[in-house]
């Protein structure tokens, strides 16, 4: 099912995409490369790709840290309050996997990339 979806983002990014759109796109692919860690715990590629799954998550929320703390940002201050303390969760889960690896720890990293990219198709 994964990769169903990174194939159809790497076709479909092609194209030009709306913010949110956009947004939920790269929090998608974030949440296939993690899972396709999870599920190919055992190969012998599991390092490197672990390595540039969790960079570019720990990319794309870097990315949404600096947005939510623009102050230009018109997001509801509760809303930003939410999305900078799950970002920190991130932060921290995406520091501990670095340094004691361990499949079920992905989980809630691409659960969160999931709902997150759900709700943002979802107000479109």
């Amino acid at each position: 099912m994964y990769t169903a979806q990174l194939n159809a983002y790497q076709t479909n990014n092609k194209t030009t995409l709306s913010g949110r759109e956009l947004e939920a796109s790269v929090l998608s692919k974030a949440a296939v490369m993690l899972k396709q860690c999870q599920d190919g715990w055992e190969s012998a590629e599991l390092t490197q790709l672990l390595s540039e799954a969790l960079k570019y998550n720990q990319k794309v929320w870097s990315f949404f840290q600096t947005e939510i703390a623009n102050p230009e940002n018109p997001l509801p201050k509760k809303l930003k309050e939410d999305l900078l303390s799950l970002s920190i969760f991130v932060d921290k889960r995406t520091f501990d996997i670095m340094a004691y690896p361990a499949s079920e720890k992905l989980t809630p990293l691409i659960n969160i990339n999931l709902n997150i990219a759900a709700g943002l198709r979802a107000s479109q």
